[in-house]
């Protein structure tokens, strides 16, 4: 498809059904220069980068998303319903919960809670929980195994909130068994989820909100190569 939003313009340039969406622009244009073969940027409006690209022979596009729930579930939105994208990889940064969590370990998030009020728009009877398409983290499961990561998986917590009033809150999640907490899966989840799409996030450890231990912005950028070896096969299958 090739048509065109206020927020991403293709000028003819395909975008493939399988999408990786890291935060950052420039982790993207990263992806695109290390990772994929004849590449072409299909976005830049707003510097939101966006590239397609082949791995391994199949088409694969990578696109930043900007930081929270709001940014990350827009461009969510557009990708699913106006460029037919079917399966969309987050891959991203997340702080630490866990004692047994350090720097640049991998988080999977099977399930993503949230402090946000996204979920009130679809108006349902009670809660819903916002959870990663099975297959898509079936098959992160499966390559890890063959390349030897140790995956951390289990609950996130997808924040609105960055620099929290509430010295407590962290604590009180990570007493409920949260791994580590970030700031769009739940967006994501939910985005795909309501238009039947598939939907997975993969985070690296950045920092730890409790011990102090934090990555620099440039290892944000370019280092989590582990993260991004584990998904990219997964986006070409």
């Amino acid at each position: 498809m090739t048509s065109s939003t206020p927020h991403i313009n293709p000028n003819s340039v395909p975008i493939a059904e399988t999408v990786l969406l890291p935060g950052d622009p420039l982790r993207a244009q990263f992806i695109a220069e290390n990772y994929l073969t004849n590449v072409q940027q299909f976005n830049g409006v707003r510097n939101m980068l966006g590239f397609t690209g082949e791995f391994k022979g199949q088409q694969v596009s990578v696109m930043g998303t900007g930081m929270g729930i709001p940014s990350a579930s827009l461009y969510t939105w557009e990708l699913i319903h106006v460029f037919g994208v079917k399966r969309l990889i987050r891959i991203g940064s997340c702080g630490g919960l866990q004692p047994d969590l350090s720097l640049f370990d991998i988080v999977v998030a099977s399930a993503s809670s949230t402090d946000s009020n996204f979920m009130n728009q679809y108006n349902l009877p009670g809660t819903f929980a916002p959870t990663a398409s099975w297959s898509l983290l079936s098959a992160v499961a499966q390559e890890a195994n063959r390349q030897g990561v140790k995956l951390n998986v289990g609950n996130v917590l997808s924040s609105d909130v960055f620099y929290n009033f509430d010295s407590t809150a962290h604590q009180r999640w990570a007493d409920m068994g949260v791994l580590a907490v970030e700031m769009e899966s739940a967006g994501i989840y939910a985005t795909a989820a309501q238009a039947g799409s598939e939907a997975l996030a993969v985070f690296t450890v950045s920092d730890h909100i409790f011990n102090g231990q934090e990555t620099t912005s440039q290892q944000r950028e370019t280092a989590f190569t582990t993260m991004m070896e584990l998904v990219l096969p997964v986006a070409a299958s």
